[in-house]
């Protein structure tokens, strides 16, 4: 096993131990917001700037908001940072001004490959790079292919467009009634809030949209307003998915506002919102946030966790705080080449997430966005890795694998196959050690296609 496979024995003592649109300060301008693909050279990787909204309290503003700032957080810091105080790096907003987004930001912190340099420096348009300070702390700062930094530094296979890619592979924009809001299922939507996250993955299934202000999609309060007159007049929707962008970089009297509206709406029983802030930026789950959040019950949160050595004392905070508010929390992990796509890796991942009292929910085959085959595994690995847990482990921690299929067609489930066939009126199937077992079904028709060829299967 690699040194890549597991995060290191002093992560996990360490953690044992224990955007946005209202970044106070931000403004969009000619000196200080996004610069657009026509200007050359590293500066283009910048992404949108938030705009100014100040959400905080008196109260808040009196009362210091404790957070952990872990012992590699802290050394990481000092040495880059030196002038931010602990204050400093514990605030969101301050993360969020500091964000990674140029190539000379990049080369301060990280010894970059030339491969790494070189895409850098190509890179234009939306999905630009952007890393908070926090989430670079994580990473392997000399090292190409450690985990975290292979998914958020884009190299040269980032511009290769194999077959079956496209820029919207899912054919969200096909259905979209209205702009933002792509109502596929009979009685759900994907509602797209804002095209900002504090950190881009540069797997992202929306690569086309996100981090591009200015660009060919637009996120405003005037864009929500159709999106939930939309939602009013459909009362076959009952669930409504919030997402991005990430919705957690919205301004808390925003959010409200929108969670607000979207309780209102008599036929919406069920409001998500799914988000990898509290993983990149946890920081952000101040008490204010949490107790707007609580505010807006029945409410659950789809976390996009990757990889073990995402834990640390800061992201155990975030998600204690979400989930003593009586948020549910599941888990969204997207299978990676080179990156997760080992059996000992999720395993491990699948239970440090339930020791966080978040239940893995997806194993999501990588989406076939254009440039993403350097990141893509086959679908047989996926299965693998199901196998491996299933029987291994507790049920909690075995996630639904699925490929969301291409051109629209929505999750597929795509399991290990414990059915062997039929003898007589017996179902014959396997367990997770290979054992074959009967169960007398003699009206089912299940495994009847198959020819089992088991007169030697265990009673």
């Amino acid at each position: 096993m690699t040194a890549h496979t597991i995060f290191d024995a002093s992560r996990r003592k360490q953690d044992r131990t224990s955007l946005t649109e209202s970044a106070a300060g931000l403004t969009e301008s000619a000196a200080g917001g996004s610069l657009r693909k026509s200007q050359r050279g590293s500066a283009a990787l910048l992404g949108p700037m938030p705009a100014v909204i100040s959400t905080a309290s008196p109260t808040a503003l009196k009362r210091p908001n404790r957070f952990p700032i872990g012992a590699e957080a802290r050394d990481f810091m000092r040495r880059f940072y030196p002038d931010a105080a602990p204050e400093d790096w514990n605030d969101w907003r301050w993360q969020s001004r500091h964000r990674i987004r140029t190539l000379p930001e990049l080369e301060r912190i990280f010894t970059l490959s030339e491969d790494e340099r070189a895409a850098a420096s190509r890179h234009t348009g939306s999905l630009p790079v952007g890393i908070t300070p926090f989430y670079a702390s994580r990473m392997g700062l000399d090292d190409p292919m450690e985990p975290l930094r292979r998914t958020h530094i884009m190299v040269g296979d980032e511009f290769l467009r194999g077959p079956g890619e496209e820029d919207d592979p899912l054919g969200e924009d096909h259905d979209m009634p209205v702009p933002g809001l792509v109502h596929r299922y009979p009685d759900r939507v994907l509602f797209l809030t804002t095209g900002f996250c504090a950190t881009y993955c540069r797997y992202c299934t929306r690569s086309r949209m996100v981090g591009n202000a200015g660009g060919e999609y637009h996120f405003s309060t005037h864009e929500w307003e159709k999106a939930l007159d939309y939602i009013e007049a459909h009362t076959e929707i009952r669930d409504v998915l919030l997402s991005g962008g990430d919705p957690l970089s919205i301004g808390d009297d925003k959010l409200d506002y929108l969670l607000g509206r979207l309780r209102r709406i008599k036929h919406v029983e069920f409001v998500r919102i799914g988000t990898k802030i509290p993983v990149v930026l946890p920081q952000r789950v101040t008490r204010d946030l949490v107790r707007v959040l609580k505010k807006h019950h029945p409410l659950w949160m789809s976390l996009h966790f990757t990889h073990p050595a995402e834990f640390s004392p800061e992201v155990t905070e975030a998600t204690a705080r979400l989930a003593d508010a009586g948020i549910p929390l599941g888990s969204q992990t997207v299978l990676l080449k080179g990156v997760n796509d080992d059996a000992a890796v999720m395993r491990t991942l699948m239970h440090g997430l339930l020791q966080r009292r978040v239940r893995p929910y997806y194993l999501y085959q990588c989406d076939p966005i254009t440039g993403s085959g350097h990141f893509r595994t086959t679908v047989d690995k996926g299965v693998e890795i199901i196998r491996s847990l299933r029987g291994h482990t507790t049920g909690y921690a075995v996630p639904t694998f699925v490929v969301d299929a291409p051109g629209g067609g929505g999750k597929i489930p795509v399991n290990p196959d414990y059915v062997v066939g039929r003898d007589g009126d017996a179902l014959v199937l396997t367990n997770y050690e290979g054992g074959r077992y009967r169960y007398v079904d003699p009206e089912g028709a299940l495994g009847r296609d198959r020819n089992a060829g088991l007169a030697d299967a265990a009673e």
